[in-house]
C-alpha cells in the first residue's frame, strides 16, 4: 500500500514539472508566430463548391 503513495507523489511531481515547462514555454514566446500573419494574404482562399459549379455551368 505504501508504494501507491509513492507512485501518486511521483506522478504529481512529474505533472507539476510538465505544467511548469509548458507555462515557461508560453511566457518565453515559444508559440509566437511572427511570420505567418505577414504572408497570409499570399495564400489562396479555398473555393466553395457553389462557385465551382457556377464556373462549370457558364463555360
Amino acid at each position: 500500500m505504501n508504494i501507491f503513495y509513492l507512485l501518486i507523489g511521483v506522478s504529481l511531481l512529474a505533472a507539476l514539472i510538465f505544467l511548469g515547462a509548458f507555462i515557461w514555454a508560453v511566457r518565453s514566446g515559444q508559440y509566437d508566430d511572427n511570420e505567418t500573419p505577414s504572408i497570409r494574404m499570399l495564400f489562396d482562399d479555398d473555393e466553395t463548391e457553389d462557385s465551382n459549379n457556377e464556373e462549370k455551368q457558364t463555360t
